[in-house]
Protein backbone atom coordinates (compact mmCIF):
# COMPACT_ATOMS: atom_id res chain seq x y z
CA UNK A 1 0.00 0.00 0.00
CA UNK A 2 0.81 3.64 -0.90
CA UNK A 3 1.09 6.01 1.74
CA UNK A 4 1.79 9.89 2.23
CA UNK A 5 3.44 11.86 4.48
CA UNK A 6 3.24 16.15 4.20
CA UNK A 7 5.76 18.10 5.45
CA UNK A 8 8.06 21.25 4.90
CA UNK A 9 10.84 19.08 4.24
CA UNK A 10 11.77 15.48 2.95
CA UNK A 11 11.57 12.72 5.55
CA UNK A 12 13.56 9.77 4.00
CA UNK A 13 14.14 8.32 7.81
CA UNK A 14 10.23 8.62 9.77
CA UNK A 15 10.48 9.36 13.32
CA UNK A 16 8.58 9.07 16.32
CA UNK A 17 8.54 12.56 17.76
CA UNK A 18 6.65 13.96 21.28
CA UNK A 19 5.43 17.86 20.73
CA UNK A 20 3.88 19.86 23.01
CA UNK A 21 0.50 18.32 21.62
CA UNK A 22 -0.70 14.68 21.09
CA UNK A 23 -2.68 14.13 18.17
CA UNK A 24 -5.60 11.87 17.25
CA UNK A 25 -3.65 8.86 17.97
CA UNK A 26 -0.78 10.14 20.18
CA UNK A 27 2.32 10.98 19.29
CA UNK A 28 3.61 9.12 16.51
CA UNK A 29 4.61 9.19 12.51
CA UNK A 30 1.67 9.90 10.63
CA UNK A 31 0.48 9.17 7.19
CA UNK A 32 -2.38 9.08 5.03
CA UNK A 33 -3.59 6.80 2.10
CA UNK A 34 -5.32 9.75 0.90
CA UNK A 35 -3.43 12.02 -1.98
CA UNK A 36 -5.63 14.89 -1.85
CA UNK A 37 -5.68 14.91 2.18
CA UNK A 38 -2.08 15.06 2.16
CA UNK A 39 -1.60 17.89 -0.11
CA UNK A 40 -4.55 20.06 1.95
CA UNK A 41 -2.10 19.17 4.67
CA UNK A 42 1.21 19.89 3.09
CA UNK A 43 -0.14 23.05 1.33
CA UNK A 44 -0.91 24.50 5.54
CA UNK A 45 2.19 25.23 6.01
CA UNK A 46 5.09 28.41 5.67
CA UNK A 47 7.54 25.83 3.55
CA UNK A 48 7.31 24.49 0.29
CA UNK A 49 4.52 21.92 0.54
CA UNK A 50 6.18 18.82 0.32
CA UNK A 51 4.68 15.19 -0.11
CA UNK A 52 6.61 11.70 0.74
CA UNK A 53 5.71 8.59 -0.58
CA UNK A 54 6.31 5.23 1.21
CA UNK A 55 5.50 2.14 0.58
CA UNK A 56 3.88 0.15 3.62
CA UNK A 57 4.25 -3.53 4.51
CA UNK A 58 2.70 -4.42 8.01
CA UNK A 59 5.03 -7.14 9.41
CA UNK A 60 3.68 -10.27 11.62
CA UNK A 61 3.86 -9.79 15.21
CA UNK A 62 3.00 -5.76 15.78
CA UNK A 63 -0.38 -4.76 17.45
CA UNK A 64 -2.26 -2.99 15.17
CA UNK A 65 -5.39 -1.06 15.75
CA UNK A 66 -7.76 -0.47 13.15
CA UNK A 67 -10.91 1.95 13.31
CA UNK A 68 -12.64 0.98 9.74
CA UNK A 69 -15.48 4.31 10.38
CA UNK A 70 -15.95 6.72 13.02
CA UNK A 71 -17.57 4.91 16.41
CA UNK A 72 -18.35 5.34 19.90
CA UNK A 73 -14.67 3.57 20.34
CA UNK A 74 -12.93 5.70 17.91
CA UNK A 75 -14.20 8.75 19.90
CA UNK A 76 -13.15 7.57 23.11
CA UNK A 77 -9.47 6.77 22.17
CA UNK A 78 -9.22 10.10 20.26
CA UNK A 79 -10.53 11.70 23.60
CA UNK A 80 -8.03 9.98 25.91
CA UNK A 81 -5.10 10.04 22.98
CA UNK A 82 -5.67 14.10 23.05
CA UNK A 83 -6.10 14.20 26.85
CA UNK A 84 -2.35 13.00 26.71
CA UNK A 85 -2.46 9.35 27.72
CA UNK A 86 -0.49 6.79 25.90
CA UNK A 87 -1.27 3.64 24.23
CA UNK A 88 0.04 0.53 24.00
CA UNK A 89 -0.19 0.15 19.77
CA UNK A 90 2.47 -0.16 17.49
CA UNK A 91 0.05 1.05 14.85
CA UNK A 92 -3.25 2.72 14.27
CA UNK A 93 -5.16 3.42 11.51
CA UNK A 94 -8.42 5.07 11.12
CA UNK A 95 -10.27 8.68 10.23
CA UNK A 96 -8.92 11.65 11.00
CA UNK A 97 -10.48 14.21 13.52
CA UNK A 98 -9.67 17.20 11.37
CA UNK A 99 -10.62 21.14 12.79
CA UNK A 100 -14.00 20.92 12.50
CA UNK A 101 -14.09 17.10 14.36
CA UNK A 102 -11.97 17.95 16.68
CA UNK A 103 -13.70 21.14 18.16
CA UNK A 104 -17.10 18.60 18.61
CA UNK A 105 -14.24 16.33 20.30
CA UNK A 106 -13.21 19.04 22.73
CA UNK A 107 -16.90 20.79 22.52
CA UNK A 108 -17.52 16.12 24.02
CA UNK A 109 -14.30 16.04 26.17
CA UNK A 110 -15.43 19.12 28.51
CA UNK A 111 -18.92 17.93 28.66
CA UNK A 112 -20.14 21.43 26.30
CA UNK A 113 -22.06 18.33 24.00
CA UNK A 114 -23.42 15.09 24.89
CA UNK A 115 -22.15 11.75 22.60
CA UNK A 116 -25.54 11.83 21.03
CA UNK A 117 -24.68 15.41 19.99
CA UNK A 118 -21.03 14.79 18.59
CA UNK A 119 -22.65 12.23 16.43
CA UNK A 120 -25.42 14.50 14.98
CA UNK A 121 -22.39 17.59 14.09
CA UNK A 122 -20.27 14.79 13.00
CA UNK A 123 -22.43 12.90 10.69
CA UNK A 124 -22.02 14.85 7.29
CA UNK A 125 -18.41 15.23 7.59
CA UNK A 126 -15.84 14.04 4.45
CA UNK A 127 -14.35 10.76 5.07
CA UNK A 128 -10.46 10.95 6.03
CA UNK A 129 -7.70 8.80 6.44
CA UNK A 130 -4.60 8.49 9.32
CA UNK A 131 -1.84 5.77 9.87
CA UNK A 132 0.00 6.56 12.87
CA UNK A 133 3.41 4.65 13.49
CA UNK A 134 4.02 4.50 17.36
CA UNK A 135 7.07 2.24 17.61
CA UNK A 136 10.52 1.26 16.30
CA UNK A 137 9.53 -1.69 14.76
CA UNK A 138 6.08 -0.09 13.16
CA UNK A 139 8.64 2.60 11.18
CA UNK A 140 10.33 -0.51 10.00
CA UNK A 141 7.09 -0.88 7.96
CA UNK A 142 7.88 1.96 5.88
CA UNK A 143 10.14 2.21 2.83
CA UNK A 144 10.58 5.60 1.30
CA UNK A 145 10.65 5.69 -2.32
CA UNK A 146 10.45 9.27 -2.94
CA UNK A 147 9.00 12.68 -2.48
CA UNK A 148 7.40 15.86 -4.74
CA UNK A 149 6.49 19.45 -3.91
CA UNK A 150 2.70 19.40 -4.75
CA UNK A 151 1.51 22.47 -5.06
CA UNK A 152 -2.93 22.44 -3.93
CA UNK A 153 -5.09 23.75 -7.11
Amino acid sequence: MVLYHASGQIVEFPEVRKTKYTKDFSWGFYCTNNMEQAVRWANRRANEPIINYYNYEPKDGLKILKFDEMTDDWLDFIAECRSGKVHRYDIVEGPMANDTIWNYVNDFLTRVITRKQFWVLAEFRYPTHQISFHTLEALDCLTFTGSEVVYDG
